[in-house]
């Protein structure tokens, strides 16, 4: 398989916004955000006016837009960070790279900026390799290749659809982590890009990713939320259950997951303490989501991330739902998605009356 070439004009940057003045998040970003087309969703619970500073070519989105091109959903909110996948849906370009307002630009090892975009654009645009392990990690890389032993037959790779960053200061950590080590910092600037093998599951974290809408931009929907669930990372799920359907997706689909560079720098958020009681739900029912997706296997007519999700909620109504609403729900919400993307998704953007 070939390397793609992807123009800037292929890319959207969405933007999830939890702030109202973003004036410095703008300005941090714009020697990269610059060249790109952005859109803005503005959180539905934020009362203030968005502060953008000029000097960027993008579109803001709020309640107003939500309520008009998604009406009265009873299954799907956007509320905090799920605003950005009402980003997704507004796009129209073929590939999407999501970041929230708590994360500035990352410098690599020798100080240099992180090219954030141009790093997922080379994860993008170069093939995959899911099916048999490199352990040089992605070969497609410059001064990398495929090792000794490595399958001739397997080297052409897949197309990759999903590319998902990591962070620096404050990682990644689940509630329970950070609240027990308080002082603990991602500081290690890891120069690798792997490609995460077919059948492994992954937490995804929609704070930096990249990903190919028009191949699977359907099967990223804010489904499951918690019962108690609140503004701030640790006490959502809807991302985590997401990056669930998108790798089983991908896997079904032949298509590949690569994760490590490119590196922003997150800002200090929230308490973990008292996040800890809203997020621990979540933390025992990945207990019983994660054997379910492992084992999960779709039919060979879904050839679509469309007919893939759908065929993913069938499955979770049936398994999981009965013995818990909170997944019937995230079924209900899977299934409607599915027809928001295919009404409002495709074709020109609504336009006001």
């Amino acid at each position: 398989m070939s390397q793609l070439n992807i123009m800037d004009s292929e890319v959207d940057i969405v933007v999830g916004a939890l702030h109202s003045d973003l004036t410095s998040f703008m300005n941090e970003w714009k020697p990269i955000f610059s060249q790109y087309h952005l859109i803005i969703v503005k959180d539905p619970e934020l009362k203030e006016d968005l502060i953008i500073p000029d000097g960027f070519d993008l579109d803001v989105y709020s309640q107003q837009d939500i309520d008009r091109i998604v009406g009265a959903s009873n299954s799907i909110k956007f509320s905090g960070y799920s605003c950005r996948y009402f980003g997704y849906l507004m796009s129209r370009k073929k590939y999407i790279i999501s970041i929230d307002d708590d994360c500035v630009p990352a410098k690599d090892d020798k100080g240099l900026l992180v090219q954030f975009v141009a790093q997922h654009i080379s994860n993008l645009s170069t093939p995959a390799t899911p099916f048999f392990f490199n352990t040089l990690y992605d070969p497609f890389r410059k001064g990398a290749d495929f090792v000794r032993g490595y399958p001739f037959s397997l080297r052409s790779g897949v197309a990759c659809s999903l590319s998902c960053g990591l962070w620096l200061n404050l990682a990644d950590y689940d509630a329970p982590t950070q609240a027990l080590k308080p002082s603990l910092r991602n500081t290690r600037y890891v120069d690798a890009v792997l490609t995460i093998p077919a059948g492994a599951m992954l937490p995804v974290s929609g704070i930096n990713i990249a990903f190919d809408r028009e191949v699977v931009g359907p099967a990223l929907c804010p489904a499951l939320r918690l019962a108690g669930e609140g503004k701030f990372r640790w006490e959502t799920m809807e991302d985590i259950w997401c990056g669930l359907c998108v790798k089983v997706t991908c896997d079904h689909l032949k298509l590949g997951v690569k994760s490590g560079l490119p590196y922003v720098w997150r800002n200090e958020r929230g308490s973990a303490v008292e996040s800890l009681k809203k997020e621990w739900e979540g933390v025992k029912l990945m207990e019983e989501v994660v054997p379910f997706f492992q084992t999960l296997r779709l039919p060979e007519a879904a050839v679509t991330a469309e007919a893939c999700f759908l065929e993913i909620a069938k499955a979770v109504k049936e398994k999981l739902g009965r013995s818990n609403q909170m997944f019937a729900r995230a079924a209900d919400a899977m299934v409607e998605w599915v027809e928001i993307w295919k009404n409002a998704g495709l074709g020109p953007l609504p336009v006001d009356n």
